[in-house]
C-alpha cells in the first residue's frame, strides 16, 4: 500500500468522522466520492453522485419535518481491510407526533474505494427490518416534561 492512498484513506476516514455526525443538520462533503457512487440500504437502492445528494438532502427535510429531536450518532469509523471502511452509528429521534414515539435503530456503513481512495460503494445495513422501525412510530414514547 503506497503513502498517497494511505493518506487518502485517512482523509476519507477523517471526512466521515467530521460529516456523519451531523447529516441531518447539514449537507455533507461530496468530493470523497465517485461520480458514480453506488448506495444501497433496506429501503433504497440506486447510483449516482446526483441522487446520493438527493438522499441526503432527503434525510434532512424528513428529519425536521418529522421529529422534534434526531440525531446520528457515530460510534466507530476505521479501515476494515485495504479499500474498505466501516461506520457503525445509532440513529435515534422523537417523533413530531402527540404521543412523542421514539425512533431507535442500530446500524453500520460498509464503505468500497477505489484504487484512488474513493468512495465508490456505500451499503447500510440496520439491526432490525424497515417494517420494525415503522412499528415504533406507533408507541407512546416516554415523556421528558416535568409534571
Amino acid at each position: 500500500m503506497n503513502v498517497e492512498y494511505q493518506l487518502q484513506i485517512e482523509k476519507v476516514i477523517a471526512t466521515l468522522k467530521e460529516d456523519l455526525p451531523t447529516l441531518f443538520e447539514q449537507d455533507i462533503s461530496y468530493d470523497i466520492y465517485t461520480q458514480d457512487i453506488y448506495f444501497q440500504d433496506p429501503v433504497n437502492k440506486f447510483k449516482g453522485k446526483l441522487n446520493y445528494r438527493i438522499i441526503f438532502w432527503t434525510l434532512r427535510f424528513h428529519g425536521q419535518l418529522f421529529f422534534t429531536e434526531i440525531h446520528f450518532d457515530l460510534h466507530d469509523v476505521y479501515q476494515a481491510e485495504i479499500h474498505t471502511i466501516i461506520a457503525n452509528w445509532t440513529v435515534g429521534g422523537v417523533l413530531r407526533v402527540p404521543w412523542k414515539a421514539n425512533i431507535f435503530f442500530h446500524g453500520y456503513s460498509t464503505y468500497k474505494l477505489t484504487e484512488a481512495g474513493l468512495i465508490y460503494e456505500h451499503i447500510d445495513r440496520w439491526d432490525r427490518k424497515p417494517s420494525e422501525i415503522l412499528q415504533q412510530f406507533f408507541q407512546k414514547g416516554k415523556d421528558k416534561s416535568i409534571s
